[in-house]
């Protein structure tokens, strides 16, 4: 397998046994698919601008599970702009919409002398121990990603991830797209509960970047929260080798096995 999905034609795409998902192994795994989302709101972006606007943000509500199929992703505007640009993408499986996805374009600026952050540094990569998603975790989407980490209790850690799969067959992706392709396995990284004591999938993913990130390992500062009448926050703080770069939330269904 040298990635998770193959293109079909403009907007089919077929994915391959590297999607199998974590909470059913014959399921897709998100994360690939908001990641293939990305790159066709990007795609749609560069072929309808000669001057394109930098993504700033986008937002997938997960609508339901999808089998290792065939998949269609579309995307429409929302709201044209000159500086600023509000698209609507939307994932189906056999005409059933799996994910719906927004996202924010806005214009560049040169604000270098006035870049910055007060986030904490991630602890270097060398720091941290080699780890396996697999060590908790079914399915084969696990497997294709590479991890260390350091955790301080169960629901808090530091990860450094990268995907040993491309997202695209003979396609180049962005490296935001690659981030976004991979993100949603922080929810696993660091968990309260093992999922045979709860299940805690996440129905939706939120990211902000205010950088491009870089094309290697993604840091991750993750903090997963569970309340007392069944929701639960993973939120993540991304970093790559130069710092951090952004934040991601995803909201939690938790129901005790």
């Amino acid at each position: 397998m040298s990635a998770y999905f193959e293109r079909l034609d403009q907007t089919r795409f077929r994915a391959n046994d590297g999607v199998g998902g974590a909470w059913d192994p014959d399921e897709q795994h998100i994360a690939p698919a908001l990641g293939l989302i990305a790159h066709e709101v990007e795609r749609e972006h560069h072929a309808r601008r000669k001057a394109p606007l930098q993504l700033a943000r986008i937002s997938y509500d997960i609508l339901g599970v999808m089998p290792i199929d065939e998949v269609e992703v579309t995307v429409r505007m929302l709201r044209p702009g000159r500086t600023i640009e509000l698209v609507e993408a939307q994932l189906s499986h056999d005409g059933r919409p799996a994910v719906s996805a927004r996202a924010w374009w806005m214009q560049q600026a040169d604000t270098a002398a006035l870049a910055g952050s007060g986030f904490a540094p991630m602890p270097p990569r060398a720091e941290l121990a080699p780890w396996s998603g697999a060590e908790v975790w079914p399915g084969e989407f696990v497997t294709t990603v590479e991890a260390r980490r350091r955790q301080a209790e169960p629901g808090r850690a530091w990860t450094w991830l990268r995907p040993r799969v491309a997202l695209l067959g003979d396609e180049p992706v962005s490296a935001t797209a690659r981030l976004l392709g991979m993100i949603d396995f922080v929810n696993g990284v660091t968990v309260r509960v093992g999922p045979e004591a709860a299940v805690f999938p996440n129905i939706d993913l939120t990211a902000h970047l205010f950088r491009v990130p870089g094309d290697d390992w993604i840091g991750c500062d993750t903090t997963v929260s569970f309340g007392p009448t069944g929701m639960g926050l993973t939120h993540t703080i991304l970093h790559d080798e130069r710092g951090p770069l952004g934040a991601v939330e995803q909201s939690l269904t938790v129901r005790p096995r």
